[in-house]
């Protein structure tokens, strides 16, 4: 991640000189308290790219990027020191080795069965670094496949010991999942969720996953929250669904609307959409806007 927030910096026109002068001024501009990119930005004086200077600050440890300036849906953060933000965190408490084998074993803890693959993508580890890690807890993983989907996936013994003592559940399982999810996003391979046609319905163009419903753990649509006069749930369903999973959907949907706006909400449901990958920036917070 770090390098090729290092890369983006230097397409952006900041040298190696202008970033550790600025960087430096971003630190003592933060002390004790937290800014947004415009912000620091205006407070610097600078027409250097700001924004990409604090995406490789907050890679090297040195920033985080913390709540967001106004609503859920705002995607403009605050960004506050690291070591201020997490007072108790030593980051040089671990090696590089190290680091690299629990953030693996924590990512198969948490996303397992998954591939090489996948764990690169999430962890943004090499496939040498990601391969020497599973190597240090090999006796920690089992290799698995999974019916219908190519390859070979990789999973904790405590995983495997629960999966296989595991039956189907009797009743289809629906669930609504919010914008960014780590479920979606936690895989580079995704057909275990979700067929290659529907891609640019939940996926933008930067990989970013959209609000979207699930039967039985794959995606069979889209959802989203609109309050203009009246709350209302919109829900656009690119898999068949009928009878008692349909009633089910609009079920989970009046409730997480509720949920949402503290009352009643109207639910809709869309004959079409705009793919993400045709709208901008942003659309997954929003995706069937203009429905």
């Amino acid at each position: 991640m770090e390098k090729a927030s290092k890369r983006y910096v230097e397409f952006r026109g900041v040298s190696s000189e202008e970033y550790e002068k600025v960087s430096k001024s971003i630190v003592d501009i933060l002390k004790g308290r937290e800014m947004t990119a415009s912000e620091i930005k205006k407070t610097l004086k600078t027409q250097l790219d700001v924004s990409a200077i604090l995406y490789l600050m907050c890679d090297q440890g040195l920033l985080i990027r913390s709540r967001p300036e106004k609503g859920w849906k705002d995607r403009n953060h605050k960004y506050s020191l690291f070591h201020e933000y997490f007072s108790s965190v030593d980051l040089t408490k671990t090696s590089e080795i190290e680091a690299g084998t629990l953030l693996v074993q924590h990512y198969l803890s948490s996303f397992g069965p998954a591939t090489e693959n996948d764990t690169a993508w999430w962890t943004g580890l090499s496939k040498t670094k990601v391969r020497e890690a599973l190597n240090n807890i090999q006796k920690q993983i089992v290799r698995a496949k999974i019916s219908n989907v190519k390859g070979d996936f990789l999973l904790l013994h405590s995983d495997w010991n629960i999966i296989t003592n595991t039956s189907f559940p009797k009743k289809r399982t629906v669930n609504l999942l919010p914008s960014l999810d780590p479920y979606l996003m936690g895989y580079k391979e995704r057909e275990r969720y979700l067929h290659h046609r529907h891609y640019d319905k939940v996926f933008d163009r930067s990989g970013n996953a959209t609000s979207t419903i699930l039967l039985d753990g794959r995606v069979v649509g889209v959802w989203d929250f609109m309050e203009d006069m009246e709350p209302l749930v919109k829900i656009f369903l690119f898999e068949e669904v009928k009878g008692s999973v349909l009633r089910e959907i609009y079920l989970k949907a009046q409730k997480i609307g509720k949920f949402i706006a503290d009352k009643e909400v109207q639910i809709k449901e869309c004959d079409s959409m705009v793919p993400l990958t045709r709208r901008t920036a942003g659309g997954v917070m929003s995706p069937l806007k203009g429905c």
